[in-house]
């Protein structure tokens, strides 16, 4: 038995005994640090002894199907007043097998890509995410802002790429380095001392005439104990009631004290690449409006974003964010450039058909065309039958925004001064599908 046999095997002991958790009012199977697996049922349980029987029943299955997975029988069940409870400090998900059965991961973590946020009701909040480094993200970030700023647009820029910072450095001049960032702001909330980081943790960048660019970096112009804040940034707040306050949810208030001090149009978020605690905060728990998924044409991007978009499908929560979504193809090379967008292409719509998207039957024989409603749900006659999109469909979140490679972007000491020179053209021909799709979501004319 390994980790990955857990969930079956457990859904499978379950089915054995649907009658008996049909009648319960619900039941967390808690897996904890170590992956070994408990139950927990409501303490009502405990006092009718046909039910406690049957669950004993079910525990001494689990010990002996998942072996070292499993606790055993006689400390395999535990009794919680409310179901909440039980799920409290867990990443939690409903078993679709089941009526109110849950799985809850006690990770060592806050990540938690299983629960995702609604859209924010604010100003857009778009993220910059990649799998994997090295994928001109932060460059292209920079250029979308500078594209947005020419606009007229007030954009709110915040470097979140924590372990590996930069973006500030693209936008602003050593000279326009703030003293704080947000290394400083987490840390010192965590002792309620913020007051002074937030008056000096934002700074202008010259590089637009006709809008701004406000550019909240991850560490300030000296970023002292760098290492050493960078192991407190994601603890968690503990409150003067006793409760605890995700690293992401002070995160939050952060977001939500800047949007009311600075008055953006648009929030753009350069987030950590890879499937960790601050890519999850981004991606999953600030209400992200647009989360552009960059890409180069390879196994390493697919099985990445199929590991991720797999687990959005296990815990059910995949509608609740593939409409936010869009696929960046990255580094277009100048040479043999059409192949291997083509190639891209191809394996962005398969991985999005055989996760994200909705499996569409095809028209009945009489049935006189089909339509799609113009947010990617097709429609046959008055009846929305899924979503999802045709492989040559460009408005997709499949098909690729491109960004071309090009030498002049390559090994730049300093991008600002890279920035300081651009012509609007060249960010047209470089990023253009990239920045006219952010300015449409933001609203630019």
């Amino acid at each position: 038995m390994i980790f990955d046999q857990i969930l079956p095997e457990t859904i499978t002991i379950l089915g054995l005994h649907r009658n008996l958790i049909e009648q319960l009012e619900w039941l967390v199977i808690n897996r904890d640090l170590n992956s070994r697996v408990r139950l927990i049922v409501p303490e009502a349980v405990e006092c009718d002894e046909t039910l406690r029987a049957g669950i004993m029943t079910v525990a001494r299955d689990l010990s002996s199907r998942l072996g070292p997975h499993a606790y055993p029988p006689e400390v395999a069940v535990l009794y919680e007043a409310r179901r909440d409870f039980a799920c409290r400090g867990g990443a939690a998900y409903i078993l679709s097998e089941f009526k109110d059965v849950w799985v809850v991961d006690r990770l060592a973590t806050e990540a938690n890509w299983a629960r995702i946020e609604p859209e924010t009701q604010g100003v857009p909040r778009i993220v910059f995410f990649s799998i994997k480094g090295g994928v001109g993200r932060s460059a292209a970030l920079a250029a979308t802002a500078w594209k947005l700023a020419e606009e007229g647009k007030r954009v709110l820029v915040l470097d979140l790429d924590l372990e590996s910072p930069g973006l500030s450095t693209a936008l602003l001049p050593a000279d326009r380095q703030p003293t704080f960032g947000i290394t400083d702001w987490l840390v010192e909330d965590l002792v309620e001392n913020t007051t002074e980081i937030f008056n000096n943790m934002v700074a202008t960048s010259a590089l637009s005439h006709d809008g701004e660019i406000y550019v909240v970096p991850a560490h300030g112009a000296n970023p002292g104990e760098y290492v050493a804040k960078l192991g407190r940034v994601w603890m968690p707040k503990l409150m003067a009631d006793g409760t605890r306050e995700a690293w992401s949810t002070r995160l939050g208030r952060l977001l939500q004290n800047l949007e009311e001090r600075i008055c953006p149009d648009v929030i753009m978020i350069d987030s950590r690449s890879g499937i960790d605690d601050i890519a999850s905060a981004c991606i999953t728990d600030i209400g992200a409006t647009l989360v552009l998924l960059f890409a180069l044409e390879g196994e390493q991007t697919w099985n990445g974003y199929r590991m991720l978009f797999e687990q959005w499908q296990r815990a059910e929560v995949a509608e609740a964010i593939r409409g936010r979504l869009q696929v960046v193809g990255a580094l277009v090379p100048e040479w043999d450039g059409a192949d291997y967008f083509h190639d891209l292409c191809d394996h962005a719509y398969e991985l999005f058909v055989n996760t994200l998207y909705d499996e569409i039957a095809p028209p009945e024989s009489d049935t006189i065309g089909i339509e799609t409603d113009g947010e990617g749900k097709w429609r046959v006659g008055d009846l929305v039958e899924g979503w999802s999109f045709d492989e040559a469909d460009e408005d997709a979140p499949h098909y690729p925004w491109e960004v071309k490679w090009h030498r002049n972007w390559t090994g730049r000491r300093s991008l600002h001064k890279r920035l300081s020179t651009i012509e609007y053209q060249e960010i047209d021909f470089i990023f253009g599908p990239l920045v006219n799709g952010v300015s449409n979501v933001v609203g630019s004319e």
